[in-house]
């Protein structure tokens, strides 16, 4: 299965949920934004969300500072 990842082609063996793939980019657990085919996907529905071959997926990490 082919994905893009903030503009990366990445492989994957397998369908996963954005939840999966956010813990095996070691994401899991941090402030992150996830956008899926230009849609935002609420925190809430990580879980259920499974991408597809083709998806496009966006990710953004908040970092705080002063």
């Amino acid at each position: 299965m082919q994905l893009t990842v903030n503009g990366e082609p990445r492989r994957l063996a397998t369908s996963l949920s954005i939840e999966a793939l956010l813990a095996e980019l070691q994401l899991a657990g941090r402030r992150v934004a996830v956008e899926l085919n230009g849609a935002i996907v609420p925190r809430s529905r990580h879980a259920a969300a499974l991408l597809r071959d083709g998806d496009e997926v966006l990710i953004v990490q908040a970092i705080g500072g002063g």
